[in-house]
């Protein structure tokens, strides 16, 4: 009853007066991201949603569109500026996220949504993780671990999705507050982390090999 019905009158409602609230304050943050990193401003990106359905995720940009001499983009870690790294230690970057959660495509609490090319790498219990909307807040920050391996992330949310509870949200949703000062002391906004791809392609040729 909870996660097929309560859970997304509160992620409405809750989005949609925060929204309301923060409107101003996105106007100016839009200004800033235009001047200093270019545009658009909202960077969006194919996700895969409940039930394994695409949907377009909304973002701030963090990056910069700096390219090599032969065009192509730099590495992540080099288009990151310092405001980019503040918004993402933040998490201000993802705050066009509530537009998502009024349309239906995520939860305010719930499972990291990922880009299309990772499906195919997912074992089959980490695609329960499909079995809920993705969210704002992932379960990782009940764990304190805000820096996860991926097969530590991909646990916490397959778990996460088979026993949604709203004690269970409430639990993660007080545990926000303690993961948003403990990524700004561990520099979480220059976190780059290697691809889910890149790392179990890795892992296989390994087995391969031995």
């Amino acid at each position: 009853m909870y996660e097929k019905c309560i859970k997304r009158i509160f992620d409405f409602t809750l989005s949609f007066c925060a929204l309301i609230v923060l409107f101003p304050f996105l106007l100016v943050l839009c200004l800033v991201i235009k001047i200093k990193l270019g545009s658009p401003v909202i960077f969006k990106q194919a996700r895969i949603g409940k039930g394994e359905k695409v949907f377009n995720l909304y973002k701030f940009r963090t990056m910069t569109d700096e390219k090599d001499e032969n065009g192509n983009l730099l590495p992540d870690s080099q288009r990151l500026t310092k405001i980019g790294r503040f918004l993402r230690s933040t998490s201000i970057d993802e705050l066009p996220e509530l537009i998502n959660i009024i349309k239906g495509d995520l939860s305010i609490i719930g499972p990291r949504p990922l880009i299309v090319s990772y499906l195919p790498f997912y074992t089959d219990e980490e695609r329960h993780r499909h079995d809920v909307r993705g969210g704002l807040v992932p379960p990782e920050v009940l764990y304190n671990n805000i820096q996860p391996s991926w097969e530590e992330q991909l646990s916490y949310e397959a778990y996460y999705a088979q026993n949604v509870t709203f004690i269970l949200d409430f639990k993660i949703f007080l545990s926000t507050i303690k993961g948003l000062f403990n990524r700004s002391s561990v520099d979480y906004g220059s976190y780059v982390r290697e691809s889910l791809i890149t790392e179990r392609t890795e892992k296989e040729t390994v087995g391969v090999n031995k």
